[in-house]
C-alpha cells in the first residue's frame, strides 16, 4: 500500500464532502490528530475503520487501498491485486506488533533477575525464585521473536539461550559467595548443626564454620556430601 498516495486521496474526498478533519474523526470516533496522520501518510487507518470511512466518504474500500476512483474495467484487476497488499500489509504490521511484545518480555525478564539477585538477601529463598521467574519470562521473548524457525532449530536455539542464562545466574551466585561471603543464592540444602552452617548447591559446598562469632570464616569446596557427624567437626580439624 502506498500510505502517501491513499493518505492524499482521503484528504480530497472529505474535501469534496465537505467535512474537516475534526467532523471526520467525530463521525468515526478517533482524534482529529489521527485523520491528520492518515491524509499527511505518517500511517494508515485500522483495518476496522476502512468500511466506516468509505462509507462517509462515498468510496469503495478498493478506491481507498488504491489511492484512487477506480475505473469499472479494471475493477477486478485492482480487487485481487489490493486484497494481496491488504494482507501482506497486515502481516507485517501484526509482526511489528509482535516484536515489540516479544522484546519487552525479554527486556522485562531480564531486568526481573537481575532486580532479583540485587535487591532479596542471599539468605531468602525470593532471590532464586524471582531470578528463575524473570529467565522463563525471558524465554518467552525469545520464543516469540525466533517463531519462524524451523522447530528443531528453535528449541535448540532455546536450549542454549537457557542453559546459557542459567549458567551466568549460577556463575554470578558462586563469584559473589567468594568474594563478599554470602550465602549462595541458587542451593539445594542448608544445614545448621553445631558452629557449622552448610550449604548444599549443584556444583560445590559452602562451610560457614564459627558463624556469628569473631573468628567467622567460609570455606568453598567440591560436593562430598558431608554427614552430620562429618560437619560437626569440619570446623575443628
Amino acid at each position: 500500500m502506498n500510505q502517501e498516495k491513499i493518505g492524499k486521496f482521503i484528504a480530497e474526498c472529505r474535501r469534496r464532502q465537505k467535512m474537516t478533519q475534526s467532523e471526520l474523526a467525530g463521525k468515526l470516533g478517533v482524534t482529529e490528530k489521527s485523520i491528520s496522520n492518515w491524509e499527511n501518510g505518517r500511517n494508515m487507518p485500522d483495518l476496522s475503520l476502512f468500511k466506516p470511512l468509505c462509507n462517509d466518504l462515498h468510496i469503495t474500500i478498493n478506491d481507498l487501498i488504491s489511492g484512487e476512483e477506480i475505473d469499472k474495467e479494471k475493477y477486478q484487476e485492482k480487487f485481487e491485486e489490493n486484497i494481496v497488499n491488504t494482507i501482506d500489509y497486515s502481516t507485517k504490521k501484526l509482526n511489528k506488533y509482535n516484536g515489540v511484545i516479544s522484546l519487552t518480555l525479554v527486556i522485562f525478564g531480564l531486568f526481573i533477575s537481575l532486580s532479583a539477585i540485587m535487591i532479596f538477601p542471599s539468605e531468602s529463598s525470593w532471590g532464586s525464585i524471582y531470578s528463575v521467574f524473570g529467565i522463563i519470562i525471558f524465554m518467552i521473548g525469545i520464543a516469540r521473536m525466533t517463531h519462524v524457525m524451523k522447530w528443531f532449530k528453535r528449541l535448540l536455539l532455546l536450549f542454549m539461550v537457557f542453559c546459557g542464562a542459567m549458567g551466568i545466574l549460577l556463575f554470578t551466585d558462586y563469584m559473589n559467595v567468594l568474594l563478599n561471603q554470602e550465602a549462595p543464592m541458587f542451593r539445594l540444602v542448608t544445614t545448621t548443626t553445631g558452629s557449622v552452617i552448610y550449604y548444599d548447591t549443584l556444583f560445590y559446598d559452602v562451610y560457614r564454620c564459627n558463624f556469628d562469632e569473631e573468628n567467622e570464616y567460609w570455606v568453598v569446596e567440591k560436593n562430598n556430601n558431608p554427614t552430620i557427624e562429618e560437619l560437626i567437626n569440619y570446623c575443628k580439624s
